[in-house]
């Protein structure tokens, strides 16, 4: 792997990943619209391309990407009750734009695709740990989005002979975690009320469980994935940490006091078998919810 693309590689993820990439000496190019992610985030050795993947023609796309080897694509609309407020404009990017990702990689003779799916796919299950042949049962539109990426992505190794590989992430956390709006997750909602002094904000009573995983583990699926010899023909991997805390849990993590009250639509539990990556690319995660949350609450 000479040279990447990252779409959004200006946000929480993206960013990560082409810090990483760019210290192992691969060229990398960002395709952002900076709807959500940041500039400043942008490494600057980086080449910066604003433009959106729902929007831009297949030419332009093919332009951007072209003599490169891997796409990573992360751009997206994400969380999920913003998509239940907003699934139009949600399906514009999360479908119609990894669409366009996708046959644009294709027209240009890139290698592999590495899309980001989502463990929304599998919406509330009684298999735990879930493995990746579980059924699934979006509960949101982000969820169906993302599941129906993951359909294409193994519909253009069969049909156009891309080579794609789906990684499902379990509930993300760590450095340059989107702070603002309505993407925020539950350690940057913390966090951010930790700041202010404000009571922590519990919905749904706060036993639902979630799999929290370390960007830096996810960065290294990223990069097991795009680098692994054999074809993956639109594989997908569980990229979760193997266990998983309640929400009551992790707010006694930070201390300080909680407040009930909101409901929302969301999975109960979700908790990764990552049996599968581990085996056939090698992963292995290495990242302490309560290690980081202490670390970062004394580095405040």
């Amino acid at each position: 792997m000479k040279k990447a693309i990252v779409t959004g590689g200006a946000g929480f993820i993206g960013s990560n990943l082409v810090n990483k990439l760019i210290e192992q000496g691969v060229k990398v190019t960002v395709l952002d619209n900076l709807s959500t992610g940041k500039k400043e985030n942008i490494n600057p050795k980086a080449k910066f391309i604003q433009c959106d993947i729902s929007k831009s023609s297949t030419f332009d796309l093919m332009y951007n990407m072209k003599g490169a080897d891997v796409i990573f694509h992360l751009a997206a609309l994400a969380r999920v009750q913003p998509s239940i407020e907003d699934p139009i404009s949600f399906n514009e990017v999360n479908i119609n734009g990894t669409l366009n990702v996708l046959f644009a990689a294709y027209k240009t003779g890139i290698k592999r695709v590495v899309y980001s799916a989502s463990s929304s796919a599998y919406g509330n299950t009684d298999i735990l740990p879930t493995p990746e042949d579980a059924p699934t049962n979006p509960l949101s539109p982000y969820g169906l989005q993302k599941y129906v990426g993951e359909q294409y992505c193994k519909m253009f190794s069969e049909v156009y002979g891309l080579d794609t590989v789906s990684l499902r992430y379990f509930n993300v956390y760590g450095e340059q975690m989107n702070f603002g709006g309505a993407y925020k997750t539950v350690i940057a909602v913390f966090i951010e009320q930790m700041q202010k002094g404000e009571k922590l904000n519990i919905v749904n009573g706060g036993n639902q469980r979630r799999d929290f995983t370390y960007v830096g583990d996810v960065v290294e699926a990223n990069i097991l994935a795009a680098s692994h010899e054999d074809k993956l023909n639109g594989g997908v991997f569980n990229i979760g940490n193997g266990d998983n805390f309640s929400v009551n849990e992790v707010a006694d993590m930070f201390g300080g006091k909680k407040k009930y009250g909101e409901k929302r639509i969301e999975p109960f539990e979700t908790l990764a078998d990552n049996t599968k990556v581990q085996e056939e690319l090698g992963w292995d995660p290495q990242g302490d919810l309560a290690t980081w949350i202490k670390n970062y609450i004394n580095n405040v």
